[in-house]
């Protein structure tokens, strides 16, 4: 068998390079074949040199290779929505996905002797050097405690903390380069966003206490389980938790129709959860995100880096336009959508009207009379050609609130799994069990 491991660049100046080096690489390609193209008497379209598939193929190696804010930054921008992009970005993150690298032995031990000290293996009766599973910043590892307790360590690439801002940057030049997001859609202050969600996402010591947060908020919903945290082996760069068994959602996929309705509806009654309940969400609808227990038929979740404290007054407002939507009250939503903050007071009637018909196609499966069909509906396709119209809009185009997008993102991405489901979901009856927060009295 073949060790696909490489050493993970951890210095700023190692990565720039390596970045710096694709940069030059892709560029020779360009001028390469469209000399070829040109001498050949063929058209030829900056774009579509940018994207020949040697090109894909460096940026999907190069990015894999540095892992860490690089891949990450696709993921943010994919939404795991490879119908709702260009096929050709949709290839390069999906590549990406795929071809994560794990970090040879040799990194890793010298990881684990900087976290945990030269006797770090007294720890455990076993640690299973390589990883089970990789994600964009870290991999993970399955290990036994001396007192038998099983384990599964998240461990983080080196140099990914330090790196986010360089990282960050030299990818969304990329994206830039490429064309494919219109010119007019401001990313700037979601590239900072960007930046500041996944300088939270290195603590990994606060992801546990997430998930143990979580965990609390959950234990009277027996359809969900969450892992137990083991702060004693934590620190900022590893996480340790309980070692849960389940199978991965695309496993689901020739299910019954049953199964998949109810993991498909499980999954959006926990969103209602976490925005009318916990106060909290996991932003991050990631199908690697998810395990399912048929044994115990519950959703296991995994991953809390990516969780947002959700205020009681966003919580009022979105109770109130999810409402609105489900009534069909367009007077109602647009109120709502106001309380949100998602409206200045001087915004363009035309873009408010977009933006209003946008929330009225999302909240779609809350006006069916019956199971909303996800595997029949156009849904999510709509929502992208109509959020391009809006982007097209280059004088009135609004950067919507930082929780907004990652509340929309969580919603959106559940559509998508329901739709990869095939599922039917009583959504309406779903979002009826749940009353609007309360303001909290402060004490």
């Amino acid at each position: 068998m073949t060790d696909k491991s490489k050493r993970v660049p951890s210095s700023r100046i190692s990565r720039l390079a390596h970045l710096g080096g694709l940069a030059s690489k892709v560029a020779s390609n360009v001028v390469l074949s469209g000399a070829k193209q040109v001498l050949s008497g063929q058209s030829v379209s900056k774009k579509e040199l940018l994207l020949q598939p040697k090109n894909v193929h460096a940026i999907a190696d190069k990015l894999a290779h540095l892992r860490g804010a690089a891949m990450k930054l696709g993921q943010l921008v994919s939404m795991d929505a490879g119908d709702l992009l260009p096929k050709e970005l949709a290839v390069l993150l999906e590549k990406l996905r795929a071809d994560a690298q794990p970090m040879p032995h040799k990194q890793l031990v010298q990881l684990l002797k900087q976290n945990w000290g030269p006797n770090w293996l007294d720890k455990f009766s076993h640690l299973e050097l390589r990883s089970f599973a990789r994600a964009s910043i870290g991999q993970v590892h399955e290990a036994t405690t001396e007192s038998g307790d099983k384990l599964a360590l998240k461990i983080q690439y080196p140099g990914v903390a330090n790196s986010i801002d360089s990282d960050v940057d030299n990818v969304a030049m990329l994206i830039k380069m490429s064309g494919l997001i219109p010119k007019q859609v401001v990313i700037d202050p979601l590239i900072e966003e960007a930046k500041q969600q996944l300088l939270v996402e290195t603590d990994y010591f606060a992801e546990g206490l997430r998930l143990q947060e979580f965990r609390e908020g959950l234990k009277s919903y027996p359809a969900y389980r969450v892992p137990n945290f083991y702060p004693q082996y934590s620190t900022g760069s590893i996480l340790a938790m309980e070692y849960v068994v389940g199978k991965d959602l695309t496993c689901y996929d020739g299910a019954s129709q049953t199964q998949r309705d109810k993991i498909a509806t499980d999954l959006i009654r926990l969103f209602f959860i976490e925005m009318f309940e916990l106060g909290a969400i996991q932003s991050d609808p990631n199908l690697a995100n998810y395990l399912y227990d048929d044994k115990m038929q519950q959703v296991v979740l995994l991953d809390f880096g990516a969780s947002r404290t959700i205020n009681t007054s966003l919580a009022q407002g979105y109770w109130s336009l999810l409402r609105a939507g489900q009534t069909y009250d367009k007077d109602a939503m647009t109120d709502a959508i106001y309380e949100i903050g998602y409206f200045s007071d001087d915004i363009d009637d035309a873009y408010r009207d977009i933006v209003l018909e946008l929330f009225f196609m999302a909240t779609e499966p809350l006006r069916a009379k019956q199971p909303f069909d996800f595997s029949e509906s156009d849904i999510a396709v709509r929502i992208r050609d109509k959020g391009m119209d809006l982007s097209t809009r280059e004088r009135q185009w609004h950067t919507p609130p930082v929780d907004a997008l990652f509340i929309h993102r969580k919603l959106a991405g559940l559509y998508l799994i329901a739709a990869r489901l095939r599922a039917r979901v009583e959504v309406s009856d779903l979002f009826s069990q749940f009353v609007k927060p309360a303001c909290k009295v402060e004490k």
